[in-house]
């Protein structure tokens, strides 16, 4: 890079600190904050993440000393505790309606208690406790994780999904947090090995005062590195600014049926739960057979762990040019591939030399599924966004709660790894025949042939699981074009929904107007052949400058079909009403709203039988089959709500009043806001009566708010449950609505030119 490059390279650095490139959505101080924030968030996983109760985990199992069978108990226990707390978790993120955001003020309010319960979790008297004291204590601290680790986690990996609604940025940013973030593991891996020596002056890494010496300060230190993500990123979802959230749990879970998207990616990992079944083999090396020095193992996990480094740079332009669904498949393959090799080499065990050719291994296997690590955040991103495409409202929380669904499952598999354990001699009665007083049963990995027997089934079962993991992928089709076009169609509904409010802003208006013009310039044109022949031909001659021409043109031609391609998405959107199934979805809508929101329901005659039987020939039948279906579930779940709340009939909820109370919330969260940075400088100042009525007003101030949250929390559950009771009258009078809105294209274009002036304007003046 030369020093012109690099010269651009710090103007443009200083230019978007503050504010993001043109088609972009987060300033580099964001995306410096987010992924220095997320070095700390991922030190807190690191830590919590081995104290969570699993068949495989090794402080809870070697440390501490819980058995396998007596583990998987407690383990279905703490599955069964999650699932009430999982649907609390979910219902709070998807009707969080903060100036912080949706998933911020999580970030700092669940993080406090996690550090709290992870500096407890290692300190508590394990030695002097009875197998069942310990179950008992281990399940305790497990339900507290469950619910505030949970949080906090869910809230610091999800919250990408709403920092910007670009694909391509997303995956950017997400590859640039990844870098960052992957030091702190390795950091943490090389130090623990030879802390451990120190500490307990022996080649283990599984003695309980290592955990107690190390986990509680760099817990504390990820935390406060994770503010940063709170303290300087902000949230950016394309909807309505009249837009409420206010879901029911089971009206969410009813609205995810319907993405397929997501049930592929969940099922994938459901059936691959064996997959990491060889992971603890390295380090068991280390502990029970040897096979390295406690300096040559700090030097293996860095080693192993620096792997994640070159996939996480590279992924941003792998994905522009394969593909998500491409690159996951083929991650997914080589990751088969290299947990096969194993298999020769852990049966080897008898050479001390082993574990450098399974850090090799190890190396390569860690740079593909590195990889799928980027490329599935990505897409859980993509699917949330195709999630508020199909039904118009943002649902981010229930995503996280895969865990109620996926908690069944992993209850019915959890018990495969026990039992391959038993079986293949990691139990108590293998341990007492070896000379063992059997109170650990992982002593039977000091035997090498009992070692290379266990470790070869787990690379078995870890072939078998990724395999399992990699068919769903197949079924997968949601490209990046697709999700832009999408994302271009959520921004058109924004604008003409904002438009009908009064609320609509002149970048909005701008942004909207250019998508329909660029799609209407599109709209008969197809797109053209792509090949590479005219660039291998340029190639071929030498001629730079021709090469550089052709080169243009080939992306001129890939950007031409991808703006054709997602110009397809805008005008079906704007069309939407006037096809036959528009038209019908129009007419049954008008005759629920005729009915009135107190007597939709029972107007409403068609059964379920003969919403089946519809037609369903073509693609446009069963689009209507199926939306005829989602009505007359809608309509048999409000007219049991109305029987349980509403006796003598729906009365419709002031939606109003409950909009001043958020408006009324928001204006005391500036206030409070605004009162904490003047106590701030009253106290700098040493101003003690200054500080002294700051407080005052202070505590005034959070009454107040106080008060106001209540009263939200009340009125939010009476509109969920008039929600629920009316959701066919009010889908039907948002679709009214919504085609209404969409009679006022001329008026919108008609305005763009006076809003781009004063756009221009404004550019002009902060210049």
């Amino acid at each position: 890079m030369n020093a012109q490059k690099i010269k651009e390279l710090l103007v443009s650095f200083k230019l978007y600190w503050n504010k993001p490139p043109q088609g972009r959505y987060m300033p580099f101080k964001e995306i410096a904050s987010y992924s220095l924030g997320s070095m700390g968030g991922r030190i807190i996983v690191y830590c919590i993440a081995n104290m969570i109760i699993s068949v495989g985990n090794v402080l809870i199992g070697n440390t501490i000393g819980i058995d396998p069978l007596p583990l998987y108990v407690i383990y279905i226990i703490s599955i069964l505790a999650s699932i009430p707390l999982t649907a609390l978790r979910a219902k709070m993120i998807d009707n969080t309606r903060s100036m912080k955001g949706k998933y911020r003020p999580y970030i700092l309010s669940m993080g406090i208690p996690t550090i709290i319960l992870g500096c407890g979790f290692v300190w508590m008297p394990y030695e002097r406790m009875s197998l069942i004291v310990k179950c008992v204590v281990v399940l305790a601290f497990n339900i507290g994780f469950q619910f505030f680790y949970q949080f906090y986690n869910d809230a610091y990996t999800s919250i990408i999904n709403v920092l910007s609604p670009n694909t391509y940025e997303r995956s950017d940013v997400i590859s640039i947090k990844s870098v960052v973030e992957n030091l702190s593991p390795s950091i943490i891996a090389l130090i623990i090995p030879i802390a451990a020596k120190w500490i307990t002056g022996e080649n283990t890494i599984y003695d309980l005062k290592v955990y107690r010496f190390i986990y509680p300060p760099i817990l504390i230190a990820g935390f406060l590195l994770s503010l940063l993500i709170y303290a300087n990123t902000k949230e950016k979802i394309v909807q309505a600014k009249t837009h409420t959230l206010r879901i029911k749990f089971t009206d969410a879970l009813r609205m995810i049926a319907q993405n397929k998207y997501f049930w592929v990616i969940s099922f994938a990992s459901w059936i691959g739960f064996l997959e990491s079944s060889f992971t603890n083999i390295l380090g068991w090396l280390y502990n029970y057979q040897d096979a390295c020095t406690a300096g040559q193992y700090s030097l293996i996990v860095t080693i192993t762990g620096n792997a994640s480094l070159w996939p996480f740079l590279f992924s941003p332009f792998l994905i522009r040019k394969f593909g998500k669904r491409k690159l996951l498949i083929f991650s997914n393959l080589c990751n088969i591939f290299c947990i096969a090799m194993m298999l020769p080499i852990v049966r080897l065990s008898g050479s001390p030399r082993i574990i450098w050719f399974l850090v090799l291994v190890y190396f390569v296997n860690q740079f593909f599924t590195s990889m799928s690590n980027v490329l599935n955040t990505g897409i859980n991103g993509d699917i949330r966004d195709y999630q508020q495409y199909k039904t118009g409202i943002r649902t981010d929380g229930i995503f996280a709660s895969v865990a109620l669904i996926g908690s069944v499952v992993t209850l019915a598999t959890s018990s495969v790894l026990p039992a391959i354990y038993e079986r293949a001699g990691l139990n108590q009665t293998v341990a007492k025949s070896l000379g063992f007083d059997g109170s650990n049963v992982y002593d039977v990995l000091y035997n090498r042939e009992y070692f290379i027997s266990i470790c070869s089934v787990l690379v078995i079962a870890s072939v078998a699981g990724a395999f399992l993991n990699l068919v769903p992928y197949f079924f997968y089709d949601l490209t990046e074009i697709k999700q832009k076009g999408m994302v271009k169609v959520l921004k058109i509904r924004a604008m003409f929904d904002d438009y009908a409010q009064g609320v609509l802003t002149d970048e909005q208006l701008v942004e909207g107007v250019e998508l329909i013009r660029e799609a209407q310039e599109c709209e008969h044109k197809e797109k053209a052949p792509v090949s590479k022949a005219g660039l291998k031909a340029a190639r071929e001659t030498g001629d730079k400058a021709k090469f550089k021409e052709a080169k243009e043109q080939y992306k001129k031609l890939l950007a031409d079909n991808e703006a054709i391609e997602t110009s397809r998405y805008v005008l079906l959107e704007l069309h939407r009403f006037e096809t036959e199934q528009g038209k019908a979805d129009l007419e049954t809508a008008r005759a629920i709203i005729e009915a009135g929101p107190e007597k939709a329901v029972s107007a409403f005659t068609t059964t379920m039988r003969e919403a089946k039987r519809m037609p369903k020939r073509t693609e446009e039948e069963k689009e209507l089959r199926k939306n005829m279906i989602r009505l007359v579930r809608d309509v048999n779940a409000a007219k049991k709500c109305i029987a349980k709340y509403y006796k003598n009939g729906p009365v419709e909820f002031d939606s109003a009043a409950l909009d001043a109370l958020y408006e009324k919330d928001y204006e005391l969260q500036l206030k409070l806001s605004e009162l904490y940075k003047q106590i701030k400088e009253a106290k700098a100042k040493k101003d003690s009566a200054q500080t002294g009525r700051l407080s005052e007003e202070i505590r005034a101030v959070r009454a107040e708010h106080s008060d106001v949250q209540k009263r939200i929390k009340k009125g939010s559950e009476e509109n969920s449950i008039y929600y629920r009771a009316a959701k066919p009258y009010l889908d039907a009078k948002r679709l009214v609505e919504q085609s209404e809105n969409y009679t006022h294209l001329d008026e919108i274009l008609s305005l763009y030119d006076e809003a781009a002036a004063r756009i221009s304007e404004k550019a002009a003046v902060s210049v």
